[in-house]
């Protein structure tokens, strides 16, 4: 892999960050076959083309009776000759003047062209009458009309849903190519930094950043390699970045990735890798940096941890579909009304929290959950979308549209 490196005073937009990142990686090669059972969340490695039609035959959609509609050109009124079961069809073919009681998903048999619901039909003895104008071929599924033979149901790429599974189910597959999954190290370094039940002393905080990446990343079904937290030692986070690289696709570190002192990481990444690019034009997370080590992908993340959620879940995620063999992502975006002004100085695009409602009429209006400091991590918290203000766009007041993008369940949407 090659990687053009931009200026470090030069800063990328969004969607510069993003193209140059999808420039600059390539999907995992190797692939393996699962169980349909143990396919939940893997990506397709190839299309999945349909072995058989779906119904496989005609069947009926009501509990009722099948018959010729031109047994009804002269008069409402049929013998009954048998039944058509799901799983034990009619044998025989049912004749003008006859019809056959039938369930719910059992063969239509052969001579018969509409199903009429039992509701609709009187019942004396083996002479059944209908009470009801009837249409031609009503109440049948046609054979073939949910999928074809041969037609492709799954595209290359595919994250597989339950629904999925249960589609390939449904035209007998067992089995299917999947990418392996990738594996993703994660660094947190900062000597401030200390693990929940630890105590603090005067400066530290508690690392929260791996806590959500290591979530979000099973999400996507990625295997995770956690290095904790390293301290602010040049040697130490060689060390790790070096070890990480070994084992990983990805790697991905929290914090150092500014221009304090202390920040090792990015010399360690000066001596060991190429960095791409080191600051995006984006609220939160400007710094934030992408680059290739000798055997797997960097992405340093803030400090901070909503910079460190946003740019992971605007910026990060993108690349990772690409490593893994997903699709590219695509988030959808609405126009929504903003009931609270929204402070912001046009230079970067900023991805400011907020919450969302649609009222009975259809109308989408949305607020800011408050306080948007990089450090809030409650403001995402209390969210249920982004309010993406553009990067040429200054402050806007309450009763203007505004374009937001509800969380997906990555960040716990629907």
């Amino acid at each position: 892999m090659s990687c053009d490196c931009f200026s470090d005073q030069q800063f990328l937009s969004v969607e510069q960050a993003i193209f140059h990142i999808l420039e600059n990686i390539q999907t995992v090669e190797d692939t393996e076959l699962v169980p349909l059972d143990s396919a939940l969340d893997r990506i397709l490695a190839t299309e999945v083309i349909s072995p058989i039609q779906v119904p496989p035959h005609d069947n009926s959609a009501m509990d009722g009776y099948a018959v010729n509609f031109a047994s009804l050109t002269n008069n409402k009124t049929v013998s009954l000759v048998g039944k058509s079961m799901a799983g034990a069809p009619f044998v025989g073919e049912c004749l003008l003047g006859q019809c056959v009681r039938i369930m719910t998903g059992a063969v239509v048999p052969e001579g018969c062209d509409t199903v009429v619901m039992q509701e609709h039909c009187q019942v004396e003895g083996d002479t059944i009458s209908f009470l009801q104008e009837i249409r031609q071929g009503q109440n049948i599924r046609r054979a073939g009309e949910d999928i074809s033979q041969n037609q492709i149901i799954l595209s290359k790429g595919k994250r597989l849903s339950a629904i999925d599974i249960a589609l390939l189910a449904s035209v007998g597959i067992e089995s299917l190519s999947v990418y392996r999954k990738i594996k993703v190290a994660l660094i947190a370094t900062g000597d401030e930094l200390k693990s929940p039940g630890q105590s603090l002393t005067a400066g530290d905080i508690y690392e929260s950043n791996g806590h959500f990446l290591k979530h979000m990343l099973a999400k996507i079904n990625a295997d995770v390699l956690d290095y904790g937290i390293i301290a602010d030692d040049f040697e130490q986070i060689k060390q790790a970045f070096h070890h990480a690289d070994q084992h990983a696709d990805v790697v991905i570190s929290s914090g150092g990735v500014s221009v304090g002192d202390a920040d090792y990481t990015k010399m360690v990444l000066d001596s060991i890798g190429k960095i791409g690019f080191w600051k995006i034009s984006m609220k939160p997370g400007k710094p934030l940096a992408f680059g290739l080590l000798p055997n797997s992908v960097f992405f340093g993340l803030p400090g901070n941890p909503v910079s460190a959620a946003v740019t992971f879940y605007q910026i990060a995620m993108h690349g990772l579909a690409k490593i893994a063999g997903a699709t590219p992502i695509e988030r959808t975006r609405f126009i929504a009304k903003t009931q609270t002004d929204l402070k912001k100085a046009p230079g970067r695009t900023d991805f400011q929290r907020g919450y969302y409602n649609v009222n009975q009429a259809g109308e989408i209006s949305v607020v800011s959950t408050g306080v948007q400091g990089s450090g809030v991590l409650s403001s995402i918290g209390r969210a249920n979308c982004f309010i993406v203000l553009a990067k040429d766009q200054g402050s806007v007041s309450a009763g203007e549209s505004v374009v937001i993008e509800p969380f997906d369940a990555l960040l716990g949407g629907s």
